[in-house]
C-alpha cells in the first residue's frame, strides 16, 4: 500500500520543525559543540591509538584526550586573559604616570624617518610643551583603547568558557564516538544515498586538515616567537606568544606583534636587539607559516586566502571566540563539497593512516 503524498509532507515537516526545535534549544551552546566535534574529528586517529593502549576502555581513553585538552589550551587561555587584565590595568597606571609627573622628549630615532620624521618630531615637541593639551589628546586616546582591550578581555574570558564546554562536550564524543558515527553514516545513507560515504570522507579529510593547519601553524609561530621574545629581551614573552598564536589564524597577522616587539626595542634604544627582532620576524615566524602550513594541510583541502580571512572573521562575529577555529573548518567543508560536486578539486595526496570519524 503505498503512502499517501499528503501524509509524506506531514512527515517531512515535523521533522524540519523537529530539527529547527533541537537547534533553538542548543543554540547557546552550538559554538562549544561545533568546536569540540571539529577536535574529536582532528584528534580521532590519536584517540584510537590510546584506546588500543588501553585495552579498550572507553572512558578512561577519552578522560585522557579531554584532560590533555584542558592542559593544553584552557589553562593556557585563562592565564593570559587573568595577565592580560593586570598588565592592562598596571600600563594604564604608568602611562597616566609618566605623562604627569616626568619629563617626555620624542625618541631621536623617530627624526630619521623618511618625509615624516621631522614632521612627527616638531608636532610632539609643541605637545609635550603644552601638558594640558597633552593630558587632553591622551584622555581622547586613552578611553577608546581601555574599551577596545576591555572587549578583548571579555571575549578571551567568553572563550575561556566556551573551550571548557567543548572539552566537557568532546569527552562524550570520544567516549561514544563509535556509535555516533554509525547513526551519522546510516542518515547520511537514507538522506544522500550512495554518495553519502564519499561526503563523509570529504567533511572528515577537510576538517583535519584545516584543524591540523591552523592550529599546528599557530602554535609552531608562537614557539619560535617566544624564543626570540626572550633572546632580544622584550618584556611579556608568555602574553606576546598567544598573541602571535591568535593572530597567526589571520593572515598577515602575527607581523602586527613582532613588529610592535621591534618598535618597542628602537624606541628604548636597542637598535642592534630591534633589527635582530626585525630579521627574527620576517625569516623565521612569518616564515613558519610558509613552511608548517602547507605540510600540515596537505592531507586535507587548502582553503583560499580569502575564504581564510572571511572565515576568522565571520566565525568570530557568529560565534565569539572559537569562532577563530569553527569558521574556517565550515568554509573549508562547503569548498571542499562544492568543488568535488562540480568536478573541480585540485588533485591532493591524502593518506588514511587510521579509520577517521566519516
Amino acid at each position: 500500500m503505498e503512502a499517501r503524498p499528503g501524509r509524506n509532507y506531514t512527515r517531512i515537516a515535523i521533522v524540519v520543525l523537529l530539527t529547527l526545535g533541537c537547534l533553538y534549544v542548543l543554540r547557546p551552546f552550538l559554538p562549544a559543540i561545533l568546536f569540540a566535534a571539529a577536535v574529536a574529528i582532528s584528534t580521532w586517529p590519536l584517540y584510537l591509538r590510546l584506546l588500543r593502549e588501553l585495552r579498550g576502555q572507553r572512558t578512561i581513553a577519552a578522560l585522557t584526550m579531554t584532560l590533555t585538552l584542558t592542559l593544553l589550551f584552557i589553562i593556557p587561555l585563562s592565564m593570559v586573559a587573568y595577565n592580560l587584565a593586570d598588565d592592562v590595568a598596571r600600563g594604564f597606571g604608568e602611562l597616566r604616570l609618566l605623562i604627569e609627573h616626568r619629563e617626555l622628549a620624542p625618541p631621536a630615532w623617530l627624526a630619521d624617518i623618511p618625509l615624516v620624521g621631522p614632521t612627527l618630531v616638531d608636532y610632539l615637541h609643541d605637545l609635550i610643551a603644552s601638558r594640558e593639551q597633552m593630558l587632553s589628546l591622551a584622555q581622547r586616546m586613552l578611553e577608546p583603547a581601555r574599551h577596545w582591550l576591555v572587549a578583548g578581555g571579555i571575549m578571551l574570558g567568553t572563550g575561556v568558557v566556551q573551550m571548557s564546554l567543548a572539552a566537557f562536550v568532546s569527552f562524550f564524543l570520544y567516549r561514544d564516538g563509535n556509535a555516533l558515527l554509525a547513526v551519522i553514516a546510516v542518515t547520511m545513507r537514507k538522506v544522500m544515498g550512495e554518495g553519502a560515504e564519499s561526503i563523509q570522507h570529504t567533511v572528515s579529510q577537510t576538517v583535519r586538515g584545516v584543524m591540523y593547519g591552523l592550529l599546528g601553524t599557530a602554535l609552531a609561530q608562537a614557539l619560535v616567537a617566544a624564543v626570540g621574545f626572550a633572546i632580544a629581551g622584550v618584556p611579556a614573552v608568555p602574553l606576546l606568544s598567544v598573541l602571535v598564536f591568535l593572530t597567526s589564524l589571520i593572515p598577515l597577522g602575527p607581523p602586527l606583534v613582532w613588529g610592535g616587539a621591534t618598535v618597542w626595542l628602537f624606541a628604548h634604544g636597542e637598535t642592534g636587539w630591534a633589527i635582530f627582532m626585525a630579521i627574527w620576524g620576517t625569516v623565521l615566524i612569518s616564515g613558519v607559516d610558509n613552511v608548517v602550513r602547507p605540510m600540515l594541510i596537505s592531507r586535507g583541502s587548502s582553503l583560499p586566502f580569502l575564504l581564510t580571512l572571511l572565515g576568522v572573521l565571520g566565525g568570530v562575529i557568529a560565534f565569539g571566540f572559537v569562532g577563530m577555529f569553527i569558521g574556517p573548518v565550515l568554509l573549508a567543508v562547503g569548498y571542499s563539497l562544492m568543488s568535488e560536486w562540480t568536478g573541480t578539486e585540485d588533485p591532493i595526496v591524502k593518506h588514511d593512516d587510521e579509520t577517521a570519524p566519516g
